[in-house]
């Protein structure tokens, strides 16, 4: 169910925990893939791993909120002879990269319209900017599949005090981007039923990234699975969404959170 030969997959976001290991499992699945993300450490490091693999992994920069870069990376990918059918929509600003670049977060009261903007720029319309640029180049001429990447946020409130004392925080921002990520995913579904693409959104839970354990504990006790995810567990589900097995399903939003959204 996820042989993915004939597939090439362009994924956004690759750099991270959950989309490097998107592009390994997809590659090890037999599917091309072309991957994109920010200049910067996570870029080289997908390029030093996987970058000997000539004949199916492919690199371009990109930053999503950057609408000449997002038209023009899919020429480019056009002009080197990689067409993608599957796209994942997995680009997105996260309370661990912004711990990372040692951001502030700030309390809802005082998060400044700027930053609130700049994610929903990343997070959501960034998602509408690559899949209005399927819309232009891949849509109707075969069929293609459109994955976004929502959040166990997306439907569900955060518990705010596992994040007491963290070095991060769950923000306004993320919610409400994930939550419109879902609706981009439905319209579109709708819109795009009779030229043979499909979109469905993927909603993962807590993953484990070197979280520490007390911060494990208070998630766990809030998941049916009693613990967070690992990276490979949210990738097996988007294997199969990727792939031709999931032919009949569009418009849908899958959970893959441990019970978390089921209690």
């Amino acid at each position: 169910m996820t042989d993915l030969k004939g597939r090439t997959v362009f994924i956004t976001g690759s750099g991270g925990v959950l989309g490097s290991t998107y592009v390994r499992r997809m590659l090890a699945s037999g599917a091309r893939v072309v991957a994109s993300d920010l200049p910067g450490e996570r870029a080289e490091g997908l390029k030093e791993r996987h970058g000997g693999n000539y004949g199916n992994f492919r690199f371009y920069e990109l930053d999503v909120t950057d609408e000449a870069a997002v038209e023009s990376t899919f020429m480019q990918m056009r002009g080197d002879g990689w067409e993608p059918n599957v796209v994942l929509n997995n680009a997105a600003v996260t309370g661990e990269l912004l711990m990372g670049r040692g951001q502030d977060f700030p309390d809802f009261a005082n998060t400044r319209t700027e930053d609130f903007e700049k994610v929903i720029r990343t997070n959501l319309t960034g998602a509408f900017m690559v899949a209005r640029q399927m819309d232009r180049d891949i849509v109707g001429r075969y069929p293609a599949t459109l994955i976004n990447v929502a959040s166990m946020y997306a439907l569900s409130g955060p518990h705010h005090a596992i994040y007491d004392g963290m070095p991060f925080k769950n923000f306004s921002a993320y919610g409400v981007s994930k939550a419109g990520i879902h609706g981009l995913t439905v319209w579109l579904a709708s819109y795009w039923a009779e030229r043979q693409a499909t979109v469905n959104t993927i909603a993962p839970g807590a993953v484990f990234n070197d979280h520490s354990e007390e911060f494990q504990r208070r998630v766990s006790n809030l998941v049916m699975a009693g613990r967070m995810a690992r990276p490979d567990e949210i990738a097996d589900v988007m294997l199969f969404l990727a792939s031709e097995a999931a032919g009949y399903m569009t418009g849908q939003l899958v959970n893959v959170d441990g019970g978390y959204s089921a209690w």
